[in-house]
């Protein structure tokens, strides 16, 4: 890949001595400013104004018509020229050019003047109008060197832009930052450029309305003051006419235009790319004045060009590192120059991407996202594209290719589960017995006709065939069927009428069981039925006998007979004739007693 940035020497009219003189004194710039620029105690005296208004003023106090009416009538209505952007994506994105040059050129009073000329492809993607220290820099009247403003921003190059208030450090003029409109300058006529939407190119004068349109807005935008080159001509005079000859704090306007000084200026040629241009200098002691800052820019190919803020803020960074020689004095030691703080500054970078993180699946380079991975792509890499059929739809693509839909496999999806396998991407290996067949997503089992189980794994039994064994065999006599077919022609196997003996044997000796226990429960009950009767028959009797025997002693007649006569002291006895006859029953009774008690 070719380096965003190339740098380039010119010397002309230098020997190899100007070279070396050129090449020392570029180190020994980077090597103060680069360590002292930004430190704290190396701040910039500025003592080197050059402010073409005294403050609180910046530009003309007259409108826009006055800058129409004043100008030649071959330009019309129009106070502004527009030119359409260079896009040209090739490397690199910027050329800087080191000049050091005589002006005049072959004068005997000539001045040798250092500077940088740096090409711009693709404006509208590689350049950036950028506040101090950032975002919200102009709202707080925050002032920083070019060097601190970049270090946020990772400029390939940078330079000085707008102009500021010294005093309160207010930004002065229009502003517009990456789309943001910071500040408007209320129509004031200064010499703008800016960048539209579009990729239109804008210098010259602006109206606020024009300033302020929502239709095309402007992307980037910075005021100057002086337009240098308008159309491929110089047009200092009638710049200077048209921004009013007011004084400023070192002179007047024209002491302005007409003192050498250090000078920044953006431009641009005819293929649309961006010109950035700044020059060493000292005020009123080397550097340029705007008619010999034009001409240079002119006889390079400059379209239309405007002046920036020079003097001590004039300031070139390249990489972040400063890399021209400040006019201004170090507070703390004024044999040092250091860089100024200044207002805006103009970015060179490389071009951003949409979104920058390039969706996080990617990382930006020169504006494009090279997308991680072999399946990310598109301009912001948040497109999966898992290929032509991508996935087809038995798959979903990820970062990592086709995850398959369960039953399916393949880089594409596009095969299904062999018999053996099923699940996620086949995953999963299949345990169907007996040629059983496997479903691809599930992996449940379809039986053959004759087997039966979750895996297949049991025969029909006996007297059943058919699928998962549903059906009941129809043959004669409850014979058995073909476990497969149902049919009753078979022959059976060795192993089947094994298992029909053993079966056979066990039911016999089942059912042998069976008959003796019958038999010698039916006995023991039997056995019971007799012994509980005959306990009942032993009750009844029992009972029947107590009653007899409380009958006789509630109807029974009882005789007194004296003691003695028991023991033998008399042998008269009374005569059954005293007894009285009541029933035959009892009279018999009695009878039967007496025999007893004469037995006794």
């Amino acid at each position: 890949m070719a380096a965003p940035l190339n740098c380039m020497s010119h010397v002309p009219g230098a020997g190899l001595g100007g070279l070396a003189l050129a090449a020392v004194l570029g180190g020994l710039l980077h090597c103060f400013g680069g360590v002292h620029g930004s430190a704290g105690g190396w701040n910039s005296l500025n003592d080197d104004l050059l402010l073409p208004y005294l403050p609180p003023q910046h530009g003309p106090q007259h409108h826009r018509r006055y800058v129409r009416d004043c100008q030649a009538l071959l330009r019309g209505n129009a106070t502004h020229e527009t030119w359409p952007s260079d896009n040209s994506t090739a490397s690199p994105l910027a050329v800087t050019y080191t000049f050091v040059s005589d002006f005049p050129p072959h004068h005997p009073n000539r001045r040798r003047v250092y500077g940088h000329l740096t090409i711009v492809r693709d404006p509208l993607r590689t350049f950036s109008v950028l506040e101090p220290g950032g975002p919200g820099g102009c709202h707080f009247h925050r002032r920083a060197t070019v060097e601190e403003t970049v270090s946020r921003s990772q400029c390939l190059v940078a330079q000085n832009g707008g102009y500021f208030d010294t005093k309160t450090g207010a930004c002065l003029g229009n502003v517009v930052s990456n789309g943001r409109l910071v500040q408007s300058s209320g129509g004031v006529q200064n010499a703008q450029f800016g960048i539209r939407k579009d990729g239109t190119l804008i210098f010259g004068y602006l109206s606020e309305e024009e300033v302020l349109a929502t239709e095309n807005p402007f992307v980037q935008l910075v005021s100057g003051v002086g337009w240098l080159l308008r159309d491929g001509e110089v047009y200092v005079n009638q710049s200077q006419v048209a921004e009013c000859d007011e004084t400023q704090e070192t002179g007047t306007f024209d002491t302005f235009v007409n003192i050498v000084s250090a000078r920044t200026a953006v431009g641009h040629d005819r293929q649309g790319q961006l010109v950035l241009f700044h020059a060493d200098g000292q005020s009123g002691v080397r550097g340029l004045n705007l008619w010999e800052m034009a001409d240079f820019l002119k006889e390079r190919g400059v379209v239309n060009a405007i002046n920036l803020d020079g003097g001590g803020s004039a300031t070139f960074v390249v990489n972040g590192s400063l890399a021209n020689y400040p006019s201004d004095h170090c507070v703390l030691d004024p044999t040092w120059r250091c860089p100024r703080s200044i207002s805006t500054v103009l970015c060179v970078h490389e071009p951003a991407c949409q979104p920058q993180n390039c969706s996080g699946h990617g990382h930006c380079t020169l504006g494009r996202c090279h997308c991680h991975g072999a399946f990310w792509s598109g301009p912001a890499c948040d497109v999966l594209d898992c290929g032509p059929s991508n996935c087809t739809l038995h798959g979903m693509c990820t970062d990592v290719g086709c995850i398959c839909d369960a039953g399916w496999t393949g880089e594409n999806c596009t095969q299904a589960c062999t018999n053996g396998s099923y699940g996620d991407s086949c995953a999963q290996k299949c345990l169907c017995r007996n040629d059983g067949k496997c479903d691809p997503v599930h992996g449940s089992c379809t039986c053959p006709v004759g087997f039966q189980g979750i895996f297949c794994e049991e025969d029909c039994p006996l007297g059943r065939y058919g699928p998962n064994c549903q059906h009941p065999c129809q043959c004669p006599n409850q014979c058995y069927c073909d476990r497969r077919t149902g049919s009753c022609n078979i022959s059976l196997d060795s192993a089947v009428l094994d298992k029909l003996s053993r079966a056979g044997l066990c039911l016999l000796q089942a059912t042998s069981k069976e008959e003796f226990l019958f038999s010698k429960k039916v006995w023991v009950a039997i056995s019971l039925g007799l012994l509980v009767l005959l306990s009942l028959s032993v009750l009844v009797n029992v009972r029947l006998a107590l009653r007899s025997t409380n009958q006789r002693h509630e109807h029974g007649q009882y005789i007194s007979v004296p003691l003695e006569e028991i023991n033998g002291g008399t042998k008269e006895r009374i005569p059954p004739a005293a007894w009285e006859e009541d029933d035959p029953t009892e009279a018999a009774w009695d009878t039967n007693l007496t025999e007893s008690v004469h037995l006794l």
